[in-house]
């Protein structure tokens, strides 16, 4: 509405003023001021229907000059409706209307006015329109350029978004995974030495208390992510190795080898998470066996290697369900860059995962 009363008031006083110094155009009458308010009229009409407002326009311009009113600021909106046709997307239409005005008006003045115009004219007239179709060509580029950035800039936010989903959803999938077996374990123990042996029951019990209160630790951390301003990576890491293995419930033994250092927070997540996994694993299904977690740190490469010596395989707890945790291992060392295989070793199994360790990144910060 604002920009249909501007252009109205701009055409309508503006061509006022033309009119005068143009002596051999006929004034202004109730036709001009008519055909004048046309074109603002599209204006309104524009966004709806924006090549029936084109073809209007052009129309009520042609006749307005055919009338032999004054030139000048009559073609303000027929600009407006070319530009803003070719923009929106009808370039068909909008250089239709474009060259046809263009032959119009050179054919007006070569045979409906009187005296003869030189060449100058007509190519000022051409150089004129085709600037305003140049410009028109140059904001739809410009527009569809911008839009296709913000596609783009939308498109990797939703694949960033996705991306942490996904390793949240991982995350939990490990932490719930460890500390749920742990209690299940245990809780299976306590009810089967409750009557007699109550103190194996009460040590029993008190690990499902430590076990539940660090899995509320860990899904907090986890979820923490979700907060703005809140850190972007879990804090479980290597340096949280040897409380996991004191609270696993299983003989565990951790061996470092080669030069030990923190290393970025990429592979040492990763390598916590395939530990404890790995360990998941011996609960669920050795719950009686040594374990051997054995860490090489080389000069480009993480080395994890989990073996257990399959002697609690008949204790093993079989009303737990299935799980991810093999092919979850593997997508974390894969998404690094890394391999991991999994399998018997002797009477037990082996979990070995290769992991890089990039040059230049900056290591895990301490808990």
């Amino acid at each position: 509405m604002v920009h249909a009363i501007v252009a109205a008031v701009v055409q309508v006083v503006a061509t006022e003023g033309a009119q005068y110094p143009q002596t051999e155009r006929a004034p202004l009458d109730w036709r001009g001021y008519l055909l004048l308010l046309v074109g603002p009229l599209m204006i309104l009409w524009m966004r709806r229907r924006p090549v029936a407002a084109l073809t209007v326009t052009v129309l009520a311009t042609w006749a307005y000059v055919l009338c032999g009113f004054a030139f000048g600021p009559a073609f303000l909106t027929p600009i407006i409706m070319i530009v803003y046709s070719l923009v929106s997307g009808h370039r068909g239409p909008a250089w239709g209307w474009g060259l046809a005005s263009l032959v119009f008006m050179i054919g007006y003045s070569t045979w409906l006015t009187p005296g003869p115009h030189s060449w100058l004219h007509h190519a000022g007239v051409v150089a004129f329109l085709f600037l305003v179709l140049t410009f028109a060509e140059w904001m739809r580029a410009f527009r569809e350029r911008r839009a296709e950035k913000a596609e783009k800039a939308a498109e990797e936010e939703r694949r960033q978004a996705s991306e942490e989903r996904l390793s949240m959803a991982q995350e939990l999938h490990d932490v719930l995974a460890h500390n749920i077996s742990l209690i299940h374990v245990q809780a299976s123990t306590a009810l089967h030495l409750i009557e007699s042996h109550p103190e194996q029951a009460r040590s029993a019990l008190s690990t499902i208390k430590t076990a539940s209160k660090d899995v509320l630790s860990e899904m907090r951390g986890v979820l923490d992510v979700l907060r703005e301003g809140a850190p972007r990576n879990p804090t479980a890491g290597l340096d949280r190795l040897d409380d996991l293995a004191d609270r696993s419930c299983l003989d565990v033994k951790v061996v470092r080898t080669g030069e030990v250092r923190q290393v970025p927070h990429g592979p040492d997540r990763a390598a916590y998470r395939i530990v404890q996994e790995s360990l998941t694993n011996v609960t669920r299904h050795a719950p009686g066996s040594s374990v051997l977690v054995c860490l090489d740190y080389g000069d480009d490469t993480l080395s994890v290697t989990v073996t257990d010596d399959g002697a609690g395989k008949r204790d093993a707890v079989t009303d737990l369900g299935g799980g991810n945790g093999i092919p979850g291992m593997r997508e974390r060392a894969s998404a690094l860059g890394g391999s991991l295989t999994a399998g018997p070793h002797d009477a037990g199994f082996r979990v070995a995962a290769t992991l890089p360790i990039p040059a230049g990144e900056t290591p895990k910060e301490s808990s």
